[in-house]
C-alpha cells in the first residue's frame, strides 16, 4: 500500500551542538510514502533514507547540468578570446568599441563560469552531507576541497584585461599617403605603447585560460555509463575501486584506444599550434603563421626535428618543449595500442602453433630420412672402396644432415615449450570446475555408502539381539531348571 502526503518538510534535523534547525527543502510535491502490511507508516529511519536517496538522485543531475552548462561557458570564453586575438589587429583596432565588447562578453562568461563552479561545489558539498549523514556543512570543507576550490576558481577567473587598459585612448590613425603596415601591430589586442610587460602579461593570460579545459574530464566523468551503471557501481564497491577519471580512461583506451588517442592528439596539435603563432606573432617570423606552426608542431610532436623553422621567442620553445613531451608519450601509446591491434589472440595463436608443429615435424621426418640416406650411401662407399674424395663428401653430407635434424628437433623443442607457456586459463577453469564436480560427486557416493552400511550394520545388530532372544528362549524349553530360575 501506498499514502499520499502533501506539504512534507524534508531532511529536517537537529543540531544537538549549536542548536540550529537545517531543512533542505520543503517540497511541495507529491510524495509517496510506503507503508507496511499491516497498514502502518515505515519507521521514521526507514523513511529517511527514502528520501536521502530520492535527494542523492537528485543532486546528482544538478551536477550534471552544472558540469554541463560550465563546461560550455568555459569553450565560448575561449572562442571569443581566439577570435578577439585573430580579430583585433586586422579588422579593428586596440581600443575601439568592438574589442571592449568582446573583452566584455569574455567578462561575463568568466562571471557566469566562476557562478556555475560555485554551485557545481555547492552541489557537491551537499552530497557529501547526504553521504555521510552529516548535519553541519562545515565536516565537508576539509582542507583539502578548500584548496581545490580556490584553485579551480583561480583558473576560472584568469582571462586578458588588455583591452580595458585601452578605453579612451585614441586607435593610431593613419596620416595622409602613410599606409598603416598590420603585419607590425602587436600580437594581441594591445597597443605596444604600454610597454613589453602588458604585451606579455597579456600573452600568458591568453594561454592560460586554455586551462579551463580540466572541465572535460569531469563532464566524461559524471556522463560516462561507467558512473550511471548501477551494475558498474555495485561491483566496483565490493572490490573497493573509485570511480575517478583515470578509471574511465582506462576503460575507454580499453575500448577504444585508437579513437581516444587520434582525438587528442588532433585537439592538442591545434592548440598547441595556435599558441604557437600567439607567441610567435611579435617577432615578425614565419612561424607566426598557422600553417608554418602547425607543420613545425607536427615534426616536434613526432620527434623528428628537420629544422627549416624554429621557434624565436621563449614562449615559442615552452610550447615546442611541452610539444616534445606529449609527443614521446603518446607515440609510446600509439605503438602500445598497433601493437596490441595486430597481436593475434589465444584461437589464432593456437591455429599457427599447431601448422607450424606440423610443418617442423614433417621437415625434422625428411631430415632423418636424409640422416639415414647418407649413412647408406657412407656404408656404401666403405664396402665398395671407393676412392678417399668421395668418402669425404659422403662423410660432410652425413655431417651436415645430422646437424639439420638437430636443428630442427631444437627449434620444436622451443616451439611446443612456447606453446605450453600460453595457459589457457577458460579451460583450465572449466578441467578444475569438472574436477571439483567430480570430487563431489564421489564425496556424495562415499557419504551415501557410509550411510547405507550404518544402517546394515543397526540391521545386523538387530538381528543379532533378536537371534540371542530366540537362542535363549529355546534353551529355557529344552532346560526345565532353567526355565523355572
Amino acid at each position: 500500500m501506498e499514502m499520499t502526503t502533501r506539504n512534507l518538510h524534508l531532511d529536517s534535523k537537529v543540531d544537538n551542538c549549536d542548536g540550529v534547525i537545517n531543512r533542505n527543502g520543503g517540497d511541495m510535491t507529491e510524495i509517496s510514502v510506503p507503508l507496511s502490511h499491516s497498514g502502518k507508516r515505515m519507521p521514521q529511519i526507514e523513511g529517511g533514507n527514502l528520501y536521502r536517496l530520492r535527494d542523492r538522485k537528485v543532486l546528482l543531475e544538478d551536477k550534471k547540468c552544472l558540469c554541463a552548462w560550465a563546461l560550455g561557458t568555459a569553450l565560448l570564453g575561449t572562442l571569443l578570446m581566439i577570435l578577439h586575438a585573430e580579430l583585433c589587429p586586422f579588422i579593428y583596432q586596440p581600443g575601439s568599441r568592438y574589442a571592449f565588447i568582446i573583452n566584455c562578453s569574455i567578462s561575463m562568461s568568466t562571471g557566469c563560469l566562476l557562478i556555475l563552479i560555485v554551485a557545481f561545489h555547492y552541489k557537491d558539498i551537499r552530497l557529501f552531507i547526504i553521504d555521510h549523514n552529516q548535519v553541519d556543512w562545515r565536516i565537508a570543507m576539509t582542507s583539502r576541497r578548500v584548496l581545490g576550490i580556490s584553485l579551480e576558481l583561480l583558473v576560472c577567473a584568469i582571462h586578458p584585461v588588455g583591452t580595458y587598459w585601452e578605453v579612451g585612448i585614441p586607435a593610431p590613425i593613419a596620416r595622409e599617403g602613410v599606409e598603416v603596415n598590420s603585419s607590425n601591430s602587436a600580437p594581441l589586442c594591445v597597443s605596444s605603447r604600454h610597454g613589453e610587460v602588458l604585451l606579455d602579461t597579456e600573452l600568458l593570460l591568453s594561454a592560460l585560460m586554455f586551462l579551463r579545459l580540466y572541465l572535460v574530464h569531469r563532464t566524461i566523468l559524471l556522463h560516462s555509463k561507467v558512473l550511471l551503471s548501477a551494475s558498474y557501481r555495485s561491483i566496483g564497491s565490493l572490490n573497493n575501486i573509485n570511480f575517478t577519471f583515470r578509471f574511465v580512461l582506462k576503460v575507454l583506451m580499453n575500448k577504444y584506444p585508437a579513437r581516444t588517442l587520434m582525438v587528442f592528439i588532433f585537439l592538442f596539435w591545434l592548440i598547441a599550434s595556435w599558441m604557437l603563432t600567439l607567441c610567435e606573432r611579435q617577432t615578425q617570423e614565419e612561424t607566426g603563421r598557422m600553417d608554418t606552426a602547425l607543420w613545425l608542431i607536427a615534426i616536434t610532436f613526432l620527434t623528428v626535428g628537420y629544422g627549416d623553422v624554429s621557434p624565436k621567442t621563449s614562449c615559442g620553445k615552452v610550447v615546442c618543449l611541452f610539444t616534445g613531451v606529449m609527443g614521446v608519450a603518446c607515440t609510446a601509446m600509439l605503438v602500445a595500442v598497433m601493437t596490441k591491434k595486430l597481436a593475434l589472440n589465444k584461437g589464432e595463436k593456437h591455429v599457427h602453433f599447431f601448422m607450424m608443429d606440423i610443418q617442423i615435424s614433417k621437415r625434422i621426418r625428411h631430415a632423418a630420412a636424409n640422416v639415414l640416406r647418407e649413412c647408406w650411401l657412407l656404408h656404401r662407399t666403405n664396402l665398395t672402396k671407393g676412392n678417399s674424395g668421395e668418402h669425404r663428401r659422403h662423410q660432410r653430407c652425413l655431417l651436415e644432415a645430422i646437424r639439420v635434424f638437430r636443428h630442427l628437433r631444437l627449434k620444436q623443442r622451443k616451439l611446443r615449450d612456447y606453446a605450453s607457456e600460453m595457459v589457457d586459463l577458460p579451460k583450465m577453469q572449466m578441467i578444475m570446475c569438472d574436477l571439483s564436480a567430480n570430487w563431489n560427486n564421489s564425496y556424495r557416493e562415499l557419504e551415501q555408502r557410509i550411510i547405507s552400511m550404518e544402517q546394515k550394520l543397526d540391521e545386523l545388530g538387530h538381528c543379532f539381539q533378536q537371534t540371542s532372544e530366540l537362542l535363549a528362549q529355546a534353551l529355557r524349553y529344552r532346560n526345565p531348571e532353567i526355565r523355572y530360575s
